[in-house]
């Protein structure tokens, strides 16, 4: 072969081979979403149990579909609107009835920032928590591009549009031939949307209930989501649900995700009041051990610091006034 003739092909591969770098480049990542079913017309989309990251894309939660004859429910549209758009897809994939309704379960950023890929669909959510999207979700974008980088591309923050008044739940609906209750709870925030679909015994409880991870709590009263742990406790008596779906953590059957959580906000809230009783400082209390039972917990100690860093001011404000 001549020289040039070479030359030739050597600099095509050469050129070929930097197109295809090119190309692989300007793909978009991929959350490889693998809907799972659990029950008749029923799926998850199971989360990282982790803390963000770009790693993970920011994709810590767990969202979930309902695809009945008579149309489907979307829980949840994750952290960017890449999620929402391969969410979008995977349902249609699964399923080819139509999606009549998106619920988000509370304000917080991963619950609604997919919403820009369900354009069409309503968008519903608590008016509390619509609100709370509303004021929020600027500085919520920002911390999730500086936390997932390219994983947010073209994300902006869109709130839920179709506000669900409190003042009428609990609300029973039928869905397919499925019964669905949609009740407002408080505690993880101050407007927690849960749905329990009777007829397969599954509950959705967004925020309320963690598994095998430390409990987020920017928004937290934590008197409030010990009485909702209650309630939820005694639906699961009166047989209301079996499966629990929380937004972080595995899917599980029975109490044992609602046990973790009150165990872990009794004692960081009695960590918190004895620690303020004693005057023990911030930056000594962030040094504390955490119990064997919880080290093995994802998002451990972030989690756990975050929290102390913004509540312990409070613990110590009310021992001051009460001595």
């Amino acid at each position: 072969m001549k020289p040039r003739l070479v030359l030739a092909g050597l600099l095509l591969g050469l050129l070929g081979h930097a197109w295809a770098q090119a190309q692989t480049s300007l793909t978009l990542p991929d959350y490889r979403l693998q809907p799972r079913q659990l029950a008749a017309d029923t799926w998850v989309i199971e989360g990282a149990v982790e803390d963000f990251s770009r790693g993970n894309g920011c994709n810590i939660i767990n969202t979930a579909f309902i695809a009945t004859p008579e149309g489907t429910w979307v829980i949840n549209t994750g952290p960017s609107r890449l999620y929402g758009e391969q969410q979008r897809a995977a349902v249609a994939r699964t399923t080819p009835r139509p999606v009549q309704r998106v619920l988000s379960l509370n304000l917080h950023p991963d619950y609604f920032f997919g919403h820009q890929a369900w354009a069409g669909v309503p968008t519903a959510a608590l008016a509390g928590s619509i609100a709370g999207m509303q004021a929020e979700g600027r500085a919520y974008a920002d911390n999730l591009y500086r936390l997932c980088g390219d994983w947010m591309k073209g994300t902006e923050s869109t709130p839920s549009t179709e506000a669900i008044d409190p003042a009428r739940l609990p609300q029973t609906l039928r869905l397919g031939g499925h019964t669905l209750e949609l009740h407002r709870l408080s505690g993880h925030t101050a407007d927690d949307l849960v749905l329990i679909d009777t007829t397969t015994g599954v509950l959705y409880a967004g925020g309320l209930v963690f598994a095998d991870r430390v409990p987020t709590t920017p928004h937290a009263d934590f008197a409030a989501w010990q009485a909702s742990l209650d309630v939820l406790e005694r639906w699961h008596a009166q047989g209301k649900f079996r499966t629990v779906v929380p937004s972080h953590g595995p899917v599980h059957t029975g109490l044992s995700g609602l046990q973790q959580t009150r165990d872990w906000l009794r004692w960081m809230t009695t960590l918190m009041r004895e620690s303020a009783e004693r005057g023990v400082d911030l930056s000594e209390l962030l040094r504390t051990p955490v119990p064997a039972r919880f080290a093995g917990w994802a998002a451990q100690p972030a989690e756990l610091h975050r929290s102390l860093t913004q509540w312990y001011p409070r613990f110590e404000q009310q021992a001051l006034q009460a001595r």
